[in-house]
């Protein structure tokens, strides 16, 4: 080990400094300005090739493709669009493919939150083809992504820190969503769930202010109005509410289904060898024109269909039939890798979750008087919230999207007890399956960091014997090889004064160097070891006790009264840090394979926290 004091200060790891803060917020607010003419540049691309695909027309308005003069030619149009997309990830980049969100998340996980270039440009034309030529997908996956990809090539560009640059590529993917929807706090909430996986200061501020920039300069280019209007709905909270009990189990199943179904679907075509991978996407649009062919309401975002969905403006039988041909095609498109957001299309299946459940009771049981739009509005951001594992974000996106806040109630309600069956059904979640399946670990839920909750005093060593400063370095490693346990349970040992007092710390490499000096090891332990011990205190947080070992590159700290710096009263080293994760598993308890968390009912933890605490 080295010595305590005598070896200069390692230099702290970088830290992004209270100063940049300022410059942060400035590039976020650029990159929130950004991304929201990013976002009107997809709509109206989209709206482009749509029009030229469906109606032959040249025109940037936004409209569906389901009302297209085309006939039996709609089958092939999304053909050709995967076609197109296929050739271009084949060509281009890989990372094209995919609904987006993943896509921003790999790039924060594993390159330090650098994105290619070449991905800012292709994936909003990918994105744009796909969903001008039928494809059953929103902008806002495509967007995130761009909005991403660009706030990272501006912390590239700038020389920022990976922190900074992980912080400008979430205000780039939160203000696409914010910008797409017309919705600033789902666009924060997304970039704190799903690409920041933290909650702190440096990072919120900036997200803030590009998400609130970014609906600013949306507004002025779209407009103010809610995406989705919804008339006065009765939610009749309490009287229905066993039946919100049971829509938000129906949608956590539901959930559960759609990530295990897409997960064989992305396994069948990852070893479908008979077709080129780059035609897999024409293979999904093939099915995609088919079924459009038949029922074209499945054709494009769908944002009409779901309102419609919202005011009730649709018989059972359709809603049925947007149900699961809307499924069908976004499995078997996501499946076969094509480019496009799942917000739209889940938020379209969930409403029709809600609302045919609701008609559906009320011819069974009459006196239910369930309304289908309320019902509709409460299941809307369940699915996609319980399959992502970011039921916060997708919560208040369906608030957001409909300005109803009279839904708090049962949109809360169905979408906590949606993500509480696919938590306990799913070990990953739509947007992680991937990274598990190739062995990346993925940030979990955000939680204090466990050396931040506790202090020196309750994980510190007190059993720690000193060593008097006129015992010899002979002496003192005779002692040692015979195992006696006074000196054998570090490999640092404080020394004292006659007195008492501290006045150095000598280690193992201490002693080295002194029997190198005199192999008689006449030295005096304290003429051996460090005279000057960096210390800690017993109030303090073991946080900063750990980040003073780690600047200082030393195992072990001698605790000291602040009253009396000489005052021994105890020792901390790298056994105490193990014991704080150790007593958090003991309390939190582990979560076994099968259906609920298991307490360990040996007391093994319990006997090993307590050993290593006492270490």
């Amino acid at each position: 080990m080295n010595s305590s004091a005598q070896k200069s200060p390692r230099q702290a790891p970088p830290q992004p400094a209270s100063y940049r803060l300022p410059l942060v917020c400035l590039l976020a607010a650029a990159i929130g300005v950004l991304t929201a003419f990013i976002a009107y540049a997809l709509y109206s691309l989209i709206g482009l090739f749509t029009n030229l695909a469906f109606y032959h027309v040249w025109s940037f308005q936004f409209r569906s493709p389901r009302h297209s003069p085309l006939g039996w030619w709609m089958i092939l149009v999304p053909v050709v669009g995967g076609v197109l997309i296929g050739l271009m990830a084949k060509y281009g980049s890989e990372k094209i493919r995919g609904h987006g969100i993943p896509e921003a998340m790999e790039a924060v996980l594993t390159s330090r939150s650098r994105i290619e270039a070449k991905v800012a440009f292709l994936k909003p034309l990918s994105a744009a083809i796909g969903i001008g030529s039928g494809g059953p997908f929103g902008a806002e996956g495509p967007i995130i992504q761009t909005g991403g990809a660009f706030g990272s090539l501006i912390g590239q560009f700038i020389s920022t820190t990976a922190a900074e640059r992980k912080v400008m590529l979430a205000c780039g993917g939160g203000a696409g969503l914010a910008a797409t929807f017309n919705a600033p706090i789902t666009g924060v909430l997304l970039a704190l769930e799903l690409l920041l996986f933290e909650f702190r200061t440096r990072s919120f501020i900036p997200v803030v202010i590009a998400c609130t920039m970014a609906v600013g300069i949306r507004r002025l280019l779209f407009g103010g109005g809610a995406m989705f209007e919804t008339g006065t709905v009765d939610y009749n909270f309490l009287p229905g509410l066993p039946y919100y009990i049971a829509l938000g189990l129906l949608c956590g199943f539901a959930a559960v289904a759609f990530t295990r179904i897409l997960e064989k679907l992305e396994e069948f075509f990852d070893q479908l060898k008979i077709v080129p991978n780059f035609l897999h996407p024409a293979l999904g649009a093939l099915g995609l024109g088919i079924v459009g062919f038949l029922f074209p309401r499945v054709l494009g975002s769908g944002y009409d269909t779901i309102e419609d969905i919202l005011d009730n403006h649709l018989l059972l039988s359709v809603i049925l039939l947007v149900l699961f041909l809307k499924a069908f095609v976004v499995l078997l498109s996501l499946g076969s890798g094509t480019s496009g957001g799942t917000l739209a299309p889940m938020f379209m299946i969930s409403a029709a979750i809600g609302s045919s459940f609701a008609i559906v009771v009320d011819r069974i049981i009459p006196r239910a008087h369930l309304s289908p739009e309320a019902f509709a509005v409460a299941a809307m951001g369940a699915l996609l919230g319980a399959s992502s594992r970011a039921t916060f974000t997708f919560m208040f996106c369906a608030f957001e999207t409909t300005r109803d806040f009279h839904a708090v109630l049962p949109v809360l309600l169905v979408c906590v007890l949606a993500d509480a069956v696919a938590y306990t059904l799913l070990p990953n979640s739509i947007m992680t399956q991937k990274f598990a399946k190739r062995g990346m670990p993925v940030p979990g839920e955000s939680e204090t960091e466990v050396l931040k909750a506790v202090r020196v005093d309750e994980l510190m060593r007190k059993d720690v014997n000193p060593i008097a400063q006129e015992m010899t370095v002979s002496e003192l490693t005779q002692r040692m090889s015979r195992g006696e346990p006074a000196y054998n349970l570090t490999q640092g040992l404080p020394i004292v004064s006659n007195e008492g007092q501290l006045v150095g710390v000598v280690t193992q490499s201490d002693l080295l160097r002194a029997l190198e000096q005199d192999p008689q090891g006449a030295m005096t332990v304290l003429e051996a070891g460090s005279h000057q011990a960096i210390v800690a205190y017993p109030d303090e947080l073991a946080h900063d006790a750990m980040v003073r070992m780690l600047q200082h590159d030393i195992g072990r700290l001698p605790v000291v009264s602040r009253e009396n710096p000489q005052q021994m009263v105890g020792y901390f080293n790298r056994a105490s840090l193990l014991g704080a994760w150790t007593r958090q598993m003991e309390e939190e308890g582990i979560r076994e394979h099968g259906w609920i968390r298991k307490w360990r009912s040996s007391g093994r933890l319990t006997k090993h926290a307590q050993q290593v605490t006492q270490k």
